[in-house]
């Protein structure tokens, strides 16, 4: 049975059973009590005209005495009636209107109205587990990527926050919690428009179990986690995680490619984020002594990464036997003049601001400005609603784990060859990844650029598979927007991969041949990859960016075509 019918039966048993016998009585009453009609004849009233007079009587519509005049002992029940079912009729509503109020009823119908949008759900979605400020950045930038989801978490005030969005679309919402196997069955897990799951929790054991549950349940869907300790990191790699995403890990990477070459990592904070947002500025750290601030999780990933760029490094933390810090640890949190002058502030280079508290965070940098303008500071953001106040310290280079965590699972959502395109970028020169940069630049101005995968196969491009088999189609000519004219569309190719042999080309010219099931990777406006995949589906579209003929094609067109052939 449905909750919400068996939560108001349940609650409505006493109301409903009073309102009836009210009614069963004020109607037996009336026909039991023998009344005049207009000839002065004895009539008795039957059980229709009882119960139709009780009806309206008992809702105060009042329409009169039918069908004959009341007898004073008529009249006398009708006024023990009239109190007996408004008194009924209060009861219940009293009780209706604490039912609606009732958490658990409306728990049911938030349920069941979610069960109703999943299974009326007909395009491909991902299920995102916990709308905190990273699930929220996944949201909102699957929605501009033509994307869809599906939340879960258990804070009923984020569920709120998700319905009042400003979303395009209305994203479904199921207060609950998302480690309980049937809770992401709820979710659509096995629904075959199902894209994979992405489980963003703050709590790693969730995200585990999350995993565990999703891979168990349905293994051929990836799944993508979050996590924040190297063990549970290798737990869930373990069992088939697809993809886990430290952002400790990955930040303190990216500091080490800003180190070793400030446009490589120039590039990988362009593609790698959210599309649309201002282009990140350039930064070029330097390469003398830096003081850490926090050796927790986040600190041990960039001190990792320093060290990797051989860089020297000052630890500064206030349990320095606790986290495990080496010998010449400095006690303190970084906060204090004192404390830094020991760390040698004077000659240090860069400073990293990486507590877990952002009001520490801050009081750091400031202190470290007075003592040392000339430094480069880094500073970590643990939570958004302090963005105003890490923009106003003017940083150069901010480390906020939900975007970083919202890139890096876009990345491997709705661009599966880019994580291939960066690490293969990683091996190329700095004239080359400075040439990438220009490209892109001049093609998206200075926004971040859409990224987006298109496989030349029958289901995405069958107008250009029939066109190859009679004649080649080079890169250059699919990137025509307009033929006559000769213009290009807003977008480059960074990388494509040759489904024979698996060979990968990083920026292929335009002069390369295009094949059977080729994957590429483009860069660029929106607007030019919704043309470019109508031209790839299009025999029409694609003959007259090739040969510049506008032949119309409809069913009209196509029989005068054919009169004409005809010999007279």
């Amino acid at each position: 049975m449905n909750k919400v019918l068996f939560l108001f039966l349940r609650r409505m048993r006493a109301p409903l059973l009073a309102l009836t016998a009210a009614y069963a009585i004020s109607v037996l009453g009336l026909v039991l009590i023998p009344g005049v009609d207009d000839q002065g004849e004895p009539w008795r009233m039957d059980f229709f005209h009882a119960f139709y007079f009780v009806t309206y009587m008992a809702t105060t519509i009042g329409f009169g005495e039918i069908p004959h005049a009341f007898t004073e002992a008529q009249r006398m029940w009708t006024v023990v009636a009239v109190y007996l079912s408004v008194v009924a009729w209060l009861y219940a509503i009293g009780k209706i209107l604490a039912l609606i109020q009732d958490p658990a009823f409306r728990l049911a119908v938030s349920q069941h109205a979610f069960d109703r949008t999943i299974r009326k759900l007909q395009r491909p979605f991902h299920i995102v587990c916990g709308y905190g400020d990273t699930g929220a950045l996944v949201v909102r930038s699957l929605l501009g990527r033509n994307g869809f989801a599906v939340v879960i978490d258990q804070n009923p005030d984020r569920i709120n926050e998700l319905v009042l969005e400003d979303y395009p679309l209305q994203i479904p919402g199921l207060c609950a919690d998302a480690s309980i196997a049937n809770r992401l069955l709820d979710a659509g897990l096995l629904n075959p428009h199902c894209q994979g799951v992405v489980a963003l929790t703050s709590d790693d054991a969730v995200n585990l179990r999350i995993a565990i549950a999703a891979k168990l349940l349905n293994p051929e869907r990836p799944v993508i986690c979050r996590a924040e300790s190297h063990d549970t990191e290798k737990n869930m790699a373990s069992f088939g995680t697809d993809q886990v995403i430290n952002p400790f890990d990955i930040f303190g990477q990216r500091l080490a490619l800003a180190l070793h070459s400030p446009a490589h990592h120039l590039l990988h904070e362009w593609l790698g984020s959210i599309p649309g947002s201002p282009l990140p500025m350039p930064i070029d750290p330097p390469c003398g002594r830096w003081i850490l601030c926090g050796f927790g999780r986040f600190g041990k990933a960039v001190h990792a990464g320093l060290i990797q760029e051989g860089v020297e490094v000052t630890l500064v933390e206030t349990d320095p036997e606790g986290a495990d810090c080496p010998p010449d640890c400095i006690k303190g949190r970084g906060t204090e003049a004192d404390t830094l002058h020991e760390a040698g502030i004077e000659s240090a280079s860069g400073i990293v601001a990486g507590t877990g508290r952002d009001d520490y965070n801050l009081s750091i940098v400031m202190t470290a400005r007075e003592l040392n303008p000339e430094l480069f500071m880094v500073g970590r953001q643990n939570r958004e609603c302090d963005s105003l106040l890490f923009a106003a310290a003017d940083l150069p280079l901010v480390m906020r784990h939900d975007r970083v965590i919202a890139e890096a699972i876009l990345a491997h959502l709705t661009s599966p060859l880019l994580p291939r395109f960066l690490e293969l970028s990683r091996n190329q020169t700095t004239d080359w990844a400075n040439e990438q940069v220009s490209s892109i630049t001049a093609v998206v101005g200075d926004r971040v650029p859409a990224i987006w995968n298109e496989q030349l196969d029958e289901g995405t491009a069958p107008a250009l598979l029939a066109h190859l088999e009679q004649e080649p189609v080079t890169l250059g000519q699919l990137l025509r927007a307009d033929h006559p004219v000769r213009q290009r569309h807003a977008c480059i190719v960074l990388l494509l991969r040759r489904e024979a042999g698996g060979e990968d080309i990083l920026a292929p010219d335009d002069n390369t041949p295009l094949q059977p099931g080729d994957h590429l990777l483009f860069c660029g406006r929106f607007a030019s990859a919704l043309t470019i995949s109508h031209t790839l589906r299009d025999p029409h579209a694609l003959r007259y960016l090739l040969t510049g003929e506008d032949t119309p094609e409809g069913w009209i067109c196509r029989a005068l075509r054919a009169a004409r052939r005809q010999p007279a």
